[in-house]
């Protein structure tokens, strides 16, 4: 080799062969594979073409995986299904609007009807696609005229129980049927928000039947209803009491104690338990507070700020539901109360494999499908 490169370079001051191979031509491939080699003289390594220089040659790119995950969600948009119960004139329509800053409850959306008390609970849902910077999502905002309206509301929360129970019997027959479809449409109601009279004392027996059965089968998660009516300390008693009535009546609403996975989620979750329930204040009208518009409430008094913690916890109910829990509502919705559906229905449906399961109610509703009964734990 060396006879040969004198050749092509006759100069003498050409080095040796080796020590231009090593120092001058293959510096890269020296230093990539046999970076220890103390014998060899070092030279600083070239970049690779198209490469810019300081490249970590250990990089592998797994990290790409969060940018493939993103641009194929927001191709595909997300659902998200609430759900709002409670008496009539709590404000549930209006509150629905403050959250998303649009018109999404059913009684803004669809044309005026005449104010009338339901004779029987009437479950409605409208759906809205909603975008915002290139994110969309279809929120399905379900409403439960006539709940609690009645002189009577002795199992008053049966009907909405057999309508969260459907929407999970849908799903399941989704999936089981042989040509199932690429992305199944989820109808599930991933959480209820139920609101409290403000009434200041404690629950009513409604309240603790309703949440009593329904924290079993989706997450609830409870507010008191136009509570700029209560001074600060009857809101502190009553929340106090409310927080006391839910553990006498062992009523676990979302978030939940047993599915904190980790000391941070325990952590960041126990501020919020501690807050539950939320003292909410809706308002869709504007008002100049201090030269800034904001949402708020006027009074002969002054201006209640819907934003502004200080004033209710709109601000806190909103980051919970929107912000930092959503996805963690949907998969608890998916992974625990669906997956307990699921379970129940599969082993009936293996245990009695010719017939109704013993002790199972169905009744065909209007729409063709069954009443399923609760899948309470």
């Amino acid at each position: 080799i060396d006879d040969v490169v004198q050749v092509l370079f006759p100069s003498p001051h050409v080095p040796a062969a080796s020590a231009l191979l090593t120092s001058k031509m293959w510096p890269e491939v020296i230093t990539s594979f046999y970076g220890t080699m103390s014998d060899l003289p070092k030279a600083p390594a070239t970049a690779p073409r198209g490469d810019k220089p300081g490249t970590d040659f250990s990089y592998v790119g797994i990290d790409a995986i969060l940018e493939q995950m993103r641009r194929k969600a927001m191709k595909q948009g997300f659902e998200f299904n609430i759900m709002v119960v409670g008496q009539s004139g709590l404000g549930k329509s209006t509150l629905m609007n403050t959250l998303f800053k649009s018109k999404v409850s059913r009684r803004s959306a669809l044309p005026v009807e005449e104010d009338r008390i339901p004779k029987t609970i009437e479950i409605k849902s409208i759906s809205h696609d909603i975008e915002e910077k290139g994110v969309r999502m279809k929120l399905t905002v379900i409403d439960t005229p006539g709940f609690g309206d009645q002189i009577n509301n002795e199992n008053c929360w049966q009907p909405i129980m057999t309508f969260i129970n459907n929407q999970y019997e849908q799903y399941l027959q989704e999936e089981l049927n042989i040509n199932r479809k690429k992305r199944i449409p989820d109808s599930r109601v991933h959480c209820c928000i139920y609101f409290i009279p403000p009434t200041g004392h404690c629950l009513r027996p409604i309240d603790v039947e309703f949440m009593r059965h329904l924290s079993k089968v989706v997450n609830i998660v409870p507010v008191i209803a136009k509570a700029d009516t209560l001074t600060l300390e009857e809101r502190d008693f009553f929340k106090q009491k409310i927080r006391e009535d839910l553990r006498t009546n062992g009523i676990d609403v979302y978030p939940q104690k047993e599915f904190d996975e980790d000391a941070e989620d325990r952590l960041i979750n126990e501020k919020i338990r501690e807050m539950i329930p939320f003292a909410v204040v809706g308002s869709d009208l504007e008002y100049q507070v201090n030269g800034k518009r904001l949402l708020g409430r006027k009074t002969k008094w002054g201006t209640i700020e819907v934003e502004n913690t200080t004033h209710c916890e709109f601000a806190c109910l909103r980051d919970l539901l929107i912000r930092t829990h959503m996805q963690n509502i949907k998969d608890i919705t998916s992974s625990i109360h669906y997956e307990v559906y699921r379970v129940r229905r599969l082993n009936e449906s293996n245990a009695h494999p010719n017939g109704q399961a013993e002790g199972e109610q169905s009744i065909l509703q209007s729409n063709g499908v069954p009443e399923v009964l609760s899948h309470e734990i």
